[in-house]
């Protein structure tokens, strides 16, 4: 944000006494209100970017009791995890009062959030809010926060996983790690100990959390770690991993998938293997997505909270702090795709592909 020469925000004031002008008139000139004479209205202007005098969205909504706008920044994904996140948004700012302005950015040009960012800050928002899925999005986004001096004087939130605390926003994640750690301590209980895992896109903030999660609860239990089938969220990928586990000699008893579309997609790979769930392997998602207890059998699979999710990025910006991380626990849904394994199955040592 531009500063008067005392270090504060420049103001109208600021701008009349460059103009050489009133402040009324400047009001006009800026609200686009009354009549300017043109050339105090040039004067006005060229003042307005000399000293870099930005309108304040917040004080203008109290004046005028308008309704207020959050801002919020996305890339054009279509997964489940990013959709459910602006979603989530959306009805929290509903249940608030508040209008959401979305501004849809692609992922490779997601270095180009600071055009966003002055655009919201123009429009009078609240706050702003930035969902970054993707590593190099986060990193990108941070980079914009960090340079950008007008951070500190505009709520913002950043909703990605597995960040460290930031100087000049609020970062809110649900907590992914715990999460993978719930689902692989289920099936460590059952009595698995073969458990494989399909990864998500590991150029996703989600993918890599799940991933260590996995890995951390094997370590954890001194179980083996196989190298994991890497995904793209999608159905297909986790069908050709479903493939392939089939035909491992041994097989896992058990496989955490890291979506649940992927998990669909393996759950229908080992079906036309000739494999029962869960009597041949056991099944865990990720996400909870509304098919999931519809599946047969019935999806276990670990929920994400995106309302909670949306509340809590809107706490942020009304509470916004310094090196403020929040995150919520989710919560894992046991069905019927999950069963403790056959004691044939049970012994045979490591498995390999």
């Amino acid at each position: 944000m531009p500063t008067a020469s005392d270090g504060r925000r420049p103001s109208l004031h600021d701008v009349a006494q460059l103009a050489g002008c009133s402040y009324q008139t400047v009001s006009r000139v800026v609200n686009d209100k009354g009549s300017v004479h043109p050339d105090t209205r040039k004067r006005v202007l060229a003042a307005i970017a000399e000293v870099g005098y930005r309108r304040n969205g917040a004080a203008v909504a109290l004046k005028t009791e308008r309704q207020g706008s959050i801002g919020v920044v996305t890339d054009s994904s279509w997964r489940y995890g990013p959709m459910g996140a602006l979603r989530g948004i959306e009805n929290a700012a509903r249940e608030a009062g508040k209008h959401v302005m979305l501004s849809v950015n692609d992922p490779d040009s997601f270095g180009s959030l600071q055009s966003a960012l002055d655009t919201f800050r123009d429009a009078y928002v609240d706050g702003l809010i930035v969902i970054a899925p993707l590593a190099r999005e986060a990193e990108l986004a941070l980079a914009s926060i960090e340079s950008a001096a007008w951070a500190s004087g505009l709520p913002i939130v950043v909703l990605a996983a597995d960040l460290a605390p930031l100087p000049h926003a609020v970062v809110v994640s649900e907590d992914q790690y715990e999460g993978s750690l719930r689902a692989v301590e289920h099936l460590i209980r059952l009595g698995h100990r073969k458990i494989a895992h399909i990864a998500g896109d590991q150029d996703w903030l989600e993918g890599q959390v799940r991933l260590k999660g996995w890995q951390d609860a094997l370590l954890a239990h001194n179980l083996p770690i196989q190298e994991p089938f890497i995904g793209d969220w999608s159905g297909e990928s986790g069908y050709e991993a479903g493939i392939r586990i089939a035909e491992m000699k041994p097989r896992p008893t058990a496989v955490f998938v890291a979506s649940d579309l992927m998990a669909i997609g393996m759950m229908r790979a080992l079906k036309d293997r000739g494999l029962k769930i869960p009597s041949d392997i056991s099944v865990v998602g990720f996400d909870d997505h509304e098919f999931a207890s519809q599946l047969d059998p019935p999806l276990t699979t670990v929920r994400q909270d995106f309302v909670a999710l949306g509340r809590l990025c809107l706490l942020g910006l009304q509470d916004p702090g310094p090196d403020a991380l929040r995150t919520i626990s989710p919560n894992l849904i046991i069905r019927k795709s999950t069963a403790p394994p056959l004691t044939s199955s049970i012994d045979g040592g490591a498995f390999s592909r």
